[in-house]
């Protein structure tokens, strides 16, 4: 019997990918205040929420046979597929101009394919990660002195800047998340959410809307070591109280959108060609201003283009573009185990 599948978790996923894909639109809307506040808010911790759930969603992956074999299936070719997909759609649509601009290729991971590489690293490193609590102090002082150096190959400075929220996820209590499902824990969320809104108001006060990636090192950010590492130590907390707040929010019953928290693979590869396409179109001219009537707007088509890709009847025939191996193999196994009809006499 198939174990059954927690509704909350495909909640979280299905509020996640949407979050991820209305913070890639944002970039569309006309530039002003208004957009640069809200991109920063949800830079603040759409990125953290999400790997922490990937890490706690993580934790069964042991180095063996099956679980490599499935790495290599379901994120190693899709990156290698979509890294090159993307990049030769990128000059098909008049974006850039040939795909040397672009090299190297696979190595440099680009938009968004670099969470591909990065969570083959971190799955990779899952046995060791996961073996004492004492991972997470670790993985938040490898985090702060990550900024120190610059490692582009694989976009390693992304993989070791936010490895404690994926740590945090591998260690994550079943109870803490119980906790963060109890009621009237959403109105403490919307309290830290609204928080980390004014913050994004005030970015520029603090640090530059660049230290929200986690990638660029200290000294490229015009920090030194010190006021560097003092500053990622804080974004790491806003980040881990930003995640809280947003899984405190989540649903706990299944409802119409659980089922789209099965297919957030395909939603994170695909949603991209949507968006390039947009901005080489010339989205910020269509919109009528800087304000919030342009924000609505983008926010309504962005949750339609995560749910309309995560439409089980369209989503379930993307697998065979976003994962085609995991895919065919499945499929070949249904056919062989279906009951066979008898011949006709």
């Amino acid at each position: 019997m198939p174990k059954r599948r927690d509704p909350w978790l495909d909640n979280a996923k299905t509020v996640l990918i949407v979050v991820v894909v209305v913070g890639h639109a944002v970039i569309l809307l006309p530039a002003g205040d208004l957009r640069s506040q809200l991109y920063d808010f949800i830079y603040y911790f759409h990125i953290p929420a999400f790997v922490v759930l990937t890490g706690y969603l993580s934790r069964s992956f042991a180095w063996n046979r099956r679980h490599l074999t499935a790495l290599v299936y379901t994120l190693v070719v899709p990156y290698v597929l979509f890294e090159w997909l993307m990049a030769n759609f990128r000059v098909l649509i008049g974006e850039v101009s040939s795909i040397e601009v672009l090299q190297p290729l696979w190595l440099n991971p680009h938009w968004p394919m670099w969470y591909l590489i990065v969570l083959v690293i971190w799955r990779l490193a899952t046995p060791v990660l996961k073996l004492h609590w004492a991972m997470v102090p670790a993985s938040v002082v490898v985090s702060l002195l990550a900024g120190s150096v610059n490692l582009e190959l694989f976009d390693l400075n992304r993989a070791l800047g936010l490895l404690p929220f994926f740590v945090i996820g591998l260690h994550l209590p079943r109870a803490a998340l119980a906790a963060a499902q109890a009621r009237g824990t959403g109105l403490l969320g919307l309290a830290v959410l609204a928080w980390i809104w004014w913050l994004a108001g005030h970015t520029d006060d603090h640090w530059g809307t660049q230290w929200l990636y986690y990638r660029a090192p200290y000294d490229e950010l015009g920090a030194t070591f010190g006021d560097g590492v003092w500053i990622r130590l804080r974004l790491l907390g806003i980040g881990l109280a930003g995640t809280l707040a947003l899984l405190s929010l989540v649903p706990r019953r299944r409802g119409r959108f659980t089922k789209a928290g099965y297919y957030t693979m395909g939603v994170y590869l695909l949603h991209g060609f949507v968006l390039r396409w947009a901005m080489v179109q010339g989205y910020d001219d269509w919109m009528p201003g800087d304000g919030w009537a342009s924000v609505a707007i983008t926010v309504t088509l962005a949750v339609a283009l995560a749910l309309g890709l995560a439409w089980p009847p369209l989503a379930g025939r993307l697998l065979w573009v976003v994962d085609p191996i995991t895919t065919a193999l499945e499929f070949r196994r249904r056919r062989r185990a279906a009951p066979r009809l008898p011949a006709p006499r």
